[in-house]
């Protein structure tokens, strides 16, 4: 019996991705769509960049983070949809084990650098509304990027670790991994290895990255509505909505992938709903990100206006 396990287990070489639930006839279809969506993404978010660069109003710690966040979300849609998109247009399903592996860190990074900036903006508001006077004392450019740096950091060490342990698993049942990109879960799910200490440091180390940062966007919300409601005019409060509803609607979008993903009873087609959601997170999300900082935001417009203004006069 042993002896026939061993035979049904083996070393891999390269992974065959599933890909997206959809029929094949409708490939095309989805992946101009998919397509035109990833290309949004890029547009948006280098829009945004370029946008903080050239106008001087924009240079603050709040657009400081915001130009991070969109270079995330840049980086973060650019791991997984390339590869599901050529996937589609080729239908051809293979990935390699180095790239499937570099997939996965990378995935791991960008998710938690994205957490870890929504947070630091979180503060930043909260600093700016509850602390006014004192704003550009306690958010100076020091500390702008000194968390910046640490996000970096916890997000590098949080990937690294489970890909160094992913990488420890030698032996898989099957290359058949069903999901458009490599999947930290599904991986494990195909290892024929003693997964326990990643499957319990995914719950350990996901709680640490994910909880915290959370509570800290709650806490910071809770003490600006606190003010907020103290404040007497309806101008001040109509001024401190206008600045936290950009990152407001990202949080939830952010947040309500994760809890979607993570938190929500599993029906009977559990990879289905779990690809979909992720499609949502990797996708749609990022894409949605430079609409919401841009109909939202009057800096943003402003700056879009002015250097387009720049541009014709300079015609």
């Amino acid at each position: 019996m042993t002896c026939l396990l061993r035979d049904n287990e083996s070393t891999v070489s390269e992974f065959i991705l599933l890909g997206l639930p959809i029929r094949a006839e409708d490939q095309g279809l989805y992946s101009a769509l998919f397509l035109a969506m990833y290309l949004t993404t890029m547009l948006g978010n280098l829009l945004i960049i370029l946008l903080i660069r050239l106008d001087s109003h924009l240079h603050t710690p709040m657009y400081f983070f915001l130009s991070h966040l969109a270079f995330t979300d840049i980086s973060f849609s650019s791991v997984t949809a390339p590869k599901m998109l050529m996937n589609m247009l080729t239908h051809s399903q293979s990935i390699s084990y180095a790239g499937c592996v570099s997939q996965m860190y990378f995935y791991i990074v960008f998710a938690d650098l994205e957490n870890f900036l929504l947070t630091s903006m979180a503060y930043d508001r909260y600093v700016a509304i509850c602390h006014p006077l004192h704003y550009t004392t306690i958010m100076s450019q020091s500390l702008c990027l000194f968390l910046v740096v640490v996000s970096w950091a916890l997000s590098s060490g949080n990937a690294l670790v489970h890909t160094l342990l992913l990488a420890k698993l030698s032996h898989f049942r099957n290359n058949t991994v069903p999901h458009y990109f490599c999947d930290l879960s599904a991986m494990l799910k195909l290892s024929s290895s003693d997964t326990t200490i990643n499957e319990l440091l995914i719950l350990t180390l996901g709680t640490m990255v994910t909880i915290p940062p959370f509570i800290c966007i709650l806490v910071s919300y809770v003490r600006i509505g606190v003010t907020i409601l103290r404040t007497p005019s309806i101008k001040g409060i109509c001024k401190a909505l206008s600045t936290c509803g950009s990152h407001l609607c990202v949080v939830s979008l952010y947040y309500g992938a994760i809890i979607a993903l993570y938190f929500v009873p599993s029906s009977n087609n559990t990879n289905d709903k779990d690809v979909i959601v992720a499609l949502m997170y990797t996708v749609v999300t990022p894409m949605l990100n430079p609409f919401i900082y841009s109909l939202r935001n009057r800096d943003m417009k402003g700056a879009l206006r002015n250097v387009l203004s720049r541009r014709l006069c300079s015609q």
